[in-house]
């Protein structure tokens, strides 16, 4: 079985257009979207619209991101990052925010095999991985997952950053972002996962696009559009 594993696109068609040719490349059986689907500024409508289509065609099975849920809040004077939800708000179509927002914590798959989420599988927001800066440790990790019932891989997003851990007989694995990267590479990611009956192989996808117009396109149009452009062509987290 081959499933195919992507998130934290925040917002970017660009990166998520040739994201998804390469998986269409490897004819998964099994797409899953991890989250955080539309929370940027590299053409969050084109983004939404791309995603609806893909979920169309593959069956595309999704989770709820953190900036899925802010997206789904009441804007009032007091909301975080007001400014921002509201300029997503006229770029997206009626409803887009209250869908990514209802969507669940994690999803099961291969039977129950693998178990896939944004954060944790119960909450967007919490790191399953990271511990502050560092890495958590092993005896955190298997807290934070808490009963996973069968499953022997589970696959999160929300760091941003690539990771894969042994913990026992479970494999567990931080995919990467197809948009806002944080280790100094802007190349869009994503995860194959391939296997079955216990034994699963982990296969980082790096997939190249064009950086330089999704930054052009987000400093023109998008709420700290400059600051977004210069994190795309960089890659690299900015304070």
């Amino acid at each position: 079985m081959k499933i195919a594993v992507f998130g934290d696109v925040h917002g970017n068609r660009w990166a998520l257009d040739p994201v998804a040719r390469d998986i269409e490349a490897h004819q998964p059986d099994v797409w899953v979207n991890l989250g955080d689907q539309l929370f940027g500024g590299a053409d969050p409508a084109g983004a939404w619209h791309l995603q609806q289509q893909l979920k169309a065609q593959h069956g595309v099975l999704e989770v709820r991101g953190n900036t899925d849920e802010r997206l789904g809040q009441p804007l009032t004077e007091t909301t975080e990052k007001r400014e921002m939800l509201a300029w997503l708000h006229e770029q997206l179509p009626e409803g887009a925010w209250a869908y990514v927002a209802a969507l669940p914590t994690s999803v099961p798959l291969a039977g129950g095999e693998v178990l896939a989420a944004h954060g944790t599988p119960d909450s967007a927001w919490t790191y399953l991985l990271r511990d502050g800066k560092a890495w958590a440790s092993d005896d955190l990790v298997r807290e934070r997952l808490g009963d996973i019932g069968s499953a022997r891989v589970v696959i999160v997003g929300h760091s941003h950053l690539e990771h894969v851990r042994q913990l026992g007989p479970i494999t567990v694995v931080n995919a990467g972002a197809v948009s806002r990267q944080k280790d100094g590479s802007p190349l869009a990611r994503w995860v194959l996962l391939e296997g079955g009956d216990g034994l699963w192989t982990v296969t980082f996808r790096r997939v190249p696009y064009d950086i330089e117009t999704a930054a052009q396109w987000a400093q023109a149009h998008a709420h700290k559009g400059a600051k977004e452009a210069a994190q795309l062509r960089t890659g690299a987290a900015l304070k």
